[in-house]
């Protein structure tokens, strides 16, 4: 597997028609034993993975590092991530039920929640092995099987995460994975066997999943792009607010859907908080992913290098001022001169119809743009085929909840931003998808409902 100009890290094959109804259909073995479990017995098995991932933490995180490039410090919090979600849903597998429902005359009814079967996730290449996570856990717990096809960038961790559910007893094959790119992935999304199809990535990828599903009638859940809105108020805490905004666009590189890279901040207070956020901005250190003091390391590949760099330079020809950083950088370290790095770029005098504005970079790029009334920001703010996150700083609670509530984003963050516990349902609003994961709202995605009505007298026939 090659990576140009950068190194060979490992060579694999990409599973066709083949290898694909392989997968499928050890999974669809494995799923009759896994759904004829009780949910404590599942829940055993999926702490078991949870307890493997916590004690090779850093192992797994080292590899997450090289599989995909973000620091060392980022990669260990996904993990940790990873393994919360397993016990997390561990701890609701037991607790799944339908209800009773009394009808007159002595009858009843009941729902019975019932798993899918084979369900197919597809993931991403910015969070590969907690995206993985976040779509595994609750599908297992539901008492579905699943086969995951990691994006072809970052193959490598979710094969550890194959071999961690085995080691935790699992059925042989009930969370196989399939390499490859579209080819395979569509492949996946076509097979007769697959009935639930669970997508990370873009926007248009998205959408032609949802035509393939359409075709089967199978159930999806997307998880697409996003452009969100952080909204900073003058009477924020200033120190905060700045936090929040760097958390907002420079995690995993700037790689991340629901980064709040439309910053809107209150005139009255965009000159101070642009100084700072520039003099931090430029104090974040690059370099060696591995290192443990590193809080940038590099960008997926050279194409998408060459993206985020076209969308910089076009910024500029529409007006954009780059405050810092946008150029290339080149470690000291002889060895990573041919990385895929950048500095992390804040520009100026932006307008909301710039492109950099109203498309999405996913790389290390904050724009800034000045508002003046509360009104102003949240029609600004919703004008966006968007919807995934948004974030407001503001000391007024009652401001911090009309404001969420008027953002049409499905992930909202008040004085904070980018924290996505477990328990805490995540997903969007209009083109960045539907669906959810995480939380209890995922169990919804992985089971169907089956009611069951039952007549304790005679049936009272019209005929």
């Amino acid at each position: 597997f090659k990576m140009c100009p950068g190194r060979v890290i490992c060579k694999l094959l990409c599973s066709g028609e083949k290898e694909v109804d392989l997968a499928v259909q050890s999974a669809k073995a494995a799923f009759k034993i896994w759904s004829q479990m009780s949910g404590m017995e599942r829940s055993r098995v999926l702490l078991e993975a949870a307890r493997i991932i916590r004690e090779q933490r850093d192992e797994i995180a080292t590899l997450e590092t090289i599989n995909n490039g973000k620091s060392i410090f980022e990669a260990r919090v996904d993990i940790d991530i990873s393994w919360q979600c397993l016990e997390y849903y561990a701890g609701l597998a037991g607790s799944l039920a339908g209800e009773h429902i009394q009808l007159p005359g002595g009858s009843f009814g009941y729902t019975r929640r019932e798993p899918l079967g084979v369900c197919a996730g597809i993931g991403a290449w910015n969070y590969p092995f907690q995206t993985a996570c976040w779509k595994c856990a609750p599908a297992l717990a539901c008492g579905n099987a699943m086969v995951f096809k990691p994006s072809p960038f970052t193959p490598i961790t979710v094969v550890r995460l194959a071999e961690i559910f085995t080691e935790a007893g699992v059925p042989k094959g009930l969370f196989n994975v399939v390499q490859g790119g579209a080819a395979t992935g569509q492949l996946l999304c076509h097979h007769p066997d697959v009935a639930k199809i669970s997508f990370t990535g873009s926007v248009p990828t998205g959408s032609k999943i949802m035509e393939m599903a359409a075709k089967r009638i199978k159930p999806v859940t997307l998880e697409l792009g996003g452009k969100s809105p952080l909204i900073i108020f003058s009477d924020c805490d200033m120190e905060n607010a700045i936090n929040g905004a760097l958390m907002a666009n420079f995690l995993t590189q700037g790689e991340v859907c629901c980064n709040g890279t439309r910053v809107f901040v209150e005139r009255k207070i965009l000159d101070v908080f642009t100084k700072e956020v520039v003099k931090r901005t430029q104090k974040i250190k690059i370099g060696d992913p591995l290192l443990e003091d590193t809080r940038m390391g590099a960008l997926i590949n050279q194409p998408h290098l060459d993206r985020v760099q076209g969308f910089i330079k076009q910024a500029k020809e529409q007006g954009a001022e780059v405050l810092c950083g946008g150029d290339l950088y080149v470690p000291d370290d002889p060895k990573l001169k041919n990385g895929y790095y950048m500095r992390p770029c804040v520009l100026g005098k932006c307008k909301d119809d710039m492109t950099c504005v109203k498309e999405e970079i996913f790389g290390p790029v904050m724009s800034i743009l000045p508002f003046d009334t509360e009104e102003e920001v949240l029609e600004r703010a919703n004008n966006t085929k968007f919807g995934l996150a948004g974030g407001v700083f503001t000391r007024d609670i009652q401001k911090a909840h009309r404001v969420v509530a008027a953002l049409k984003a499905g992930m909202c963050f008040i004085n904070n931003y980018n924290v996505s516990p477990v328990e805490l349902p995540f997903g969007g609003y209009k083109a960045s998808g539907f669906g959810r994961e995480n939380g209890r709202a995922a169990i919804e995605h992985y089971t169907q409902l089956k009611t069951v009505c039952v007549e304790m007298g005679n049936v009272e026939s019209v005929f």
